[in-house]
């Protein structure tokens, strides 16, 4: 004789449905009392010297404990990812240390977005209703090219581009290879700052950080937002992809 299973209690199915954004909170927390103090300019300054002699001493534990720390700085959107970035271009060169960066702010990204995804998608279209529908509905016509625009240009703050799409139902897919290559430009900006910092800091010279903003990186940057945005502009404008191709027959 088969035993049916009880239905699960609400109390139980809230509990579950917040677990893992209860559990990125606690992180956070954690996060600010122990590495605070350590994702600034000034802690940067003072232990440069100490980090390169433990990359020399170990390299691939260095940039093991260092990715590990900036996925979870990532996850719980604490203030000082901008800091980690230049030092993985001290630590690590561009290169390796661009991959570090692109990769674990990729994962830390996705792991906030699968949280806020579980914990407050669904109670958002319960509460919001049609409204929100109408709004992932339109997202989802140019998601690609939303996606991609957030993560060019470096005007959108890094955890608003991870809860948004996680409260427009964006596929966990789509989200993880659009921030994979959406961060890869801004990332090789910062890293390459970082790369040099060593003698900046042995000068007692702190980086520039507005490079960012000089008409020689932004320009492509927006140019690369732009070319993300094409599809939708067309799409607006009427254009199709068959219309295009009978206007090329004629």
């Amino acid at each position: 004789m088969s035993k049916t299973m009880a239905p699960e209690h609400p109390k139980s199915a809230t509990m579950r449905r917040y677990l893992p954004i209860a559990a990125l909170g606690l992180a956070a927390v954690l996060a600010v009392v122990y590495l605070g103090d350590y994702l600034s300019f000034s802690a940067l300054e003072q232990n440069y010297q100490h980090l390169a002699a433990l990359r020399d001493a170990n390299w691939a534990l260095t940039a093991l404990v260092f990715s590990l720390v900036y996925i979870v700085a990532v996850a719980v959107s604490i203030p000082g990812a901008t800091w980690l970035t230049l030092m993985a271009g001290f630590l690590f060169g561009t290169v390796a240390g661009g991959a570090l960066v692109v990769v674990s702010a990729t994962i830390g990204a996705t792991l906030l977005f699968l949280a806020a995804k579980t914990s407050f998608g669904a109670l958002l279209h319960e509460k919001a209703g049609a409204w929100i529908d109408r709004m992932e509905a339109q997202f989802r016509e140019g998601e690609i090219s939303f996606l991609l625009i957030m993560r060019l240009v470096p005007i959108f703050p890094f955890f608003v581009c991870n809860l948004v799409p996680a409260f427009l139902g964006v596929r966990l897919f789509s989200f993880v290879w659009t921030t994979l290559v959406g961060i890869i430009p801004g990332t090789l900006v910062f890293v390459s700052i970082g790369a040099g910092l060593g003698e900046q800091l042995a000068r007692g010279e702190a980086p520039d950080m507005g490079v960012i903003f000089e008409p020689h990186v932004i320009g492509p940057l927006l140019g690369l937002a732009l070319l993300a945005a094409l599809p939708v502009i067309l799409k607006k404008l009427g254009v199709t992809r068959g219309q295009t191709v009978e206007r090329g027959d004629e």
